[in-house]
């Protein structure tokens, strides 16, 4: 756990978080699902082995996708996947280097993906998923995401309902998690660094949810970046949400005010990432900086499958029931 005000950290287990939390509360979850976005096929004619990535639905049966070899997979090149299930056409190269594809196929898309499709693993995840549900939150449901919103992927239904139990509302957001998230930030000015958009929705009952949660004094605490960024791009300047639904390409970075969020549940980032900074917004860049030497010292797991933090205000003491001690004044400083 860090404390965002002071920079004071505790070492806890991911299952103690119920003793961090108190009724009135509020965990806002991002349901995203991973499709089954990577294929690998060869092209027609000539047999070269060639890999797909699919990143957007641009509807009419054409997604925007990464591409292997590059070289290969000009306009007009065709694909052809599990021995001519599924075939392709290259119907456009766009500005650094995505491609546009047009899939032909019978019956569902979507199924087709499951027989044929591999989960996107990042790269530094070498070997293939025995079980593909471990890349997948337990809340999953709306199908679509490119990567796992991973911070999710510390809970079970067990943990969930004991949450529940304690008088915590649990709402739910949608942000489609596309690769530019991960993108470097290379530009010397920050400001000059182009976030790749994402689709999010807010229901009308998510947002009545966290509405009524701010309404009574309870904390609204994020988990993961992508829940962060869907309600923050959609958050009046007093902080309440509607029922929303588009494309965000918000980037937040140190200087930034929070508008409904009080606490985040995220992984350790990627140095020079957006991600970071989103964090360091948030703490305080030499807190987060910190805390960060502190996980290395004590042998912590970053990315994907690693470990996470609780960013709040306050860290209470053992066996005390948190309080927020700063909630007075979240409305001046985040609202």
């Amino acid at each position: 756990m860090l404390d965002k005000h002071t920079g004071e950290t505790r070492h806890m287990h991911f299952y103690d978080l119920p003793s961090l939390l108190r009724p009135g509360d509020c965990l806002v979850l991002n349901d995203s699902r991973v499709l089954p976005a990577r294929l690998i096929g060869h092209r027609i004619p000539g047999g070269g082995a060639v890999e797909v990535l699919l990143l957007i639905d641009r509807g009419n049966k054409t997604w925007e996708c990464l591409v292997r070899p590059g070289r290969k997979l000009k306009t007009g090149a065709r694909i052809s996947f599990g021995d001519g299930q599924l075939t392709a056409q290259v119907t456009d190269v766009l500005e650094g280097g995505n491609r546009l594809v047009q899939f032909e196929y019978e019956g569902i898309f979507l199924e087709t993906l499951e027989r044929l499709g591999k989960m996107p693993l990042p790269p530094y995840i070498k070997a293939e998923l025995q079980d593909p549900e471990r890349y997948q939150t337990v809340y999953s449901r709306e199908v679509g995401s490119a990567a796992a919103p991973t911070a999710g992927l510390h809970f079970t239904q067990e943990l969930l309902k004991q949450v529940e139990d304690l008088g915590v509302r649990l709402a739910y957001v949608t942000l489609h998690v596309g690769l530019g998230t991960f993108r470097p930030v290379k530009e010397e000015d920050i400001l000059d660094h182009e976030m790749h958009s994402e689709y999010c929705m807010i229901s009308a009952q998510t947002a009545e949810t966290i509405n009524r949660t701010r309404a009574e004094g309870g904390r609204v605490i994020c988990v993961g970046t992508t829940s962060c960024r869907t309600i923050e791009s959609w958050a009046a300047e007093d902080g309440t949400l509607k029922e929303s639904a588009g494309w965000t390409n918000i980037f937040i970075y140190p200087g930034y005010r929070f508008k409904t969020l009080d606490c985040l549940i995220t992984n350790f980032h990627l140095p020079e990432s957006t991600l970071i900074m989103l964090v360091s917004a948030l703490a305080g860049r030499e807190h987060v900086l910190a805390a960060y030497q502190e996980a290395v010292a004590q042998k912590y797991r970053f990315f994907s499958f690693g470990d996470a933090m609780f960013i709040a205000s306050g860290i209470p003491e053992i066996g005390e029931k948190p309080e927020n001690p700063d909630k007075s004044t979240v409305s001046e400083e985040n609202r």
